[in-house]
This record gives structure tokens, C-alpha cells and sequence, in this order.
């Protein structure tokens, strides 16, 4: 939830429309959670859940053999996976045969946050893979929610934009 309120935020910070939400189930605590993002240049009115988006960001690997992270996913669209896997021990997992991008979104988040909490780190991925906002538009809105770890969080942002790759 914290990815997806912090897109929204810097997409309304370049003077465009947004929303960000969760989808919580009747699952137990820790079960996976989707969320959801809407960014456009006119006024959103729909308020539901996205089931054909463009682009799906799996920041927990381990839902790979769990769920079907593809679901829904438009054809041409683009699925980004936090993985330390090769694509094809991925695709082992996965139906969708579009554009899929891998990082070790993990392995910077230890790195950088000294934590695996791949949040922000996997934004840097999505900003690099789509331009969907420009990097430097999350600085405000990680700054306002981190304070003073809000460095390392811009910086795990940073590598994960720099190491994704499109498989």
C-alpha cells in the first residue's frame, strides 16, 4: 500500500490526476494484498478495482508459485518481479509470455535499508520500466513519509532503477 500512495502522490505532484487503493479480502493477517493505481491527465472517474492494468509489480517473489500474478495482465503489458531468479526458472511459475522485468529488489533493500522491505526500491523498477513519473518526483512525497531514513529509501529507489533489466 505504501508503493502505491506514494506513486499517487507524485503523480499529482507533476499536475495529474491519481488514485491509489488496496484490495483487502476476507484473508488472514500476512496474506498477499493487491493494490491498485490510476494515473491519467484528466480526471479519473471510475473508483473500482483495476482487473485488465497494464502493468503488475510483484514486490513479494514468493507469490510467484502462490497466485497468478499475471491475471488479468493485458497482452502487451508489462509484468516487474522482485526476483533473484533467472527468467527462466520464473517462467517454471508464470503464463505471461509479454515483457517481464527482474530485479533483486531484496537483495538492494538489504543493502540499502538494511531491512527486506522492497517498497520503494520497487518503485525505482516501475518509474525506470514505464516512466509512468519521473524519478525525482518521489523525492517529496519518501522524504514526508521516511524522515530521517528517508535517504536510504531514495537510494534503494536508485539502485533498483539502475539494476532492473527487461528479461
Amino acid at each position: 500500500m505504501t508503493s502505491v500512495e506514494l506513486l499517487a502522490l507524485a503523480a499529482i505532484g507533476e499536475g495529474r490526476y491519481a488514485q491509489g487503493f488496496p484490495s483487502f479480502g476476507p484473508e488472514r493477517r500476512g496474506a498477499p494484498v493487491e493494490a491498485f493505481n490510476r494515473i491519467n491527465d484528466t480526471r479519473i472517474k471510475k473508483r473500482q478495482r483495476i482487473y485488465r492494468p497494464d502493468v503488475v509489480v510483484v514486490l513479494d517473489p514468493g507469490l510467484i508459485s502462490l497466485v497468478n500474478v499475471s491475471e488479468g495482465l493485458k497482452p502487451e503489458g508489462l509484468l516487474i518481479i522482485n526476483t533473484s531468479k533467472s527468467l527462466k526458472e520464473i517462467e517454471k511459475h508464470i503464463q505471461f509470455k509479454g515483457r517481464i522485468a527482474l530485479v533483486d529488489a531484496t537483495a538492494i533493500a538489504w543493502k540499502e535499508l538494511k531491512v527486506p522491505i522492497t517498497n520503494t526500491t520497487m518503485l525505482g523498477a516501475l518509474v525506470k520500466m514505464t516512466d509512468v513519473v519521473k524519478l525525482e518526483s518521489l523525492n517529496e512525497p519518501i522524504e514526508h513519509r521516511f524522515g530521517r531514513i528517508a535517504n536510504r529509501n531514495l537510494a534503494a529507489m536508485k539502485l533498483a532503477y539502475d539494476e532492473v533489466h527487461l528479461a
